[in-house]
């Protein structure tokens, strides 16, 4: 331990919190997510189309910040269990958009309680909660400069 450089010490380091933090929210998904048989990825992906179906596999990304090795197969996943399909702009053939099946809107409504699960099992005020939204929104900006 660095007594001479406290700002050196492990707990001091907001990455380190952050990091550590991230992994233990990914923990508490995994068993309302293993329940519809979801990943947190999965569920990330399907978020952004229960937001606004028919996207460009682009637009997914950027939201989700996946980068396209992560979200291909990904996508691939979901659309061989019959949530999604994959469509080519006719426009641009390029471009691939991905819409909800009936089976991917019906999710929604099983995925609907996940979110107060969440809230339980986090141990935060929904204040607490606010207040931690805001801040990681001014750190994440500060990133996207």
């Amino acid at each position: 331990m660095s007594q001479s450089n406290p700002q050196l010490n492990l707990d001091n380091q907001i990455c380190f919190r952050l990091y550590s933090a991230s992994r233990q929210v990914t923990r508490l998904y995994q068993p309302l997510l293993k329940e519809v048989g979801l990943t947190y990825p999965q569920y990330i992906v399907l978020l952004i189309l229960w937001e606004q179906d028919g996207q460009l596999v682009k637009e997914i990304g950027e939201r989700a910040e996946l980068n396209s090795n992560t979200l291909t197969p990904l996508l691939k996943r979901l659309a061989e269990r019959g949530l999604v399909t994959r469509s080519k702009n006719p426009d641009d053939e390029r471009q691939t958009f991905i819409h909800l099946t009936e089976a991917g809107k019906a999710l929604e409504q099983s995925c609907a309680c996940i979110p107060a699960q969440m809230m339980a099992k986090a141990g935060l005020s929904m204040e607490q909660i606010q207040l931690l939204k805001q801040s990681l929104d001014v750190l994440m900006a500060q990133g996207k400069r």
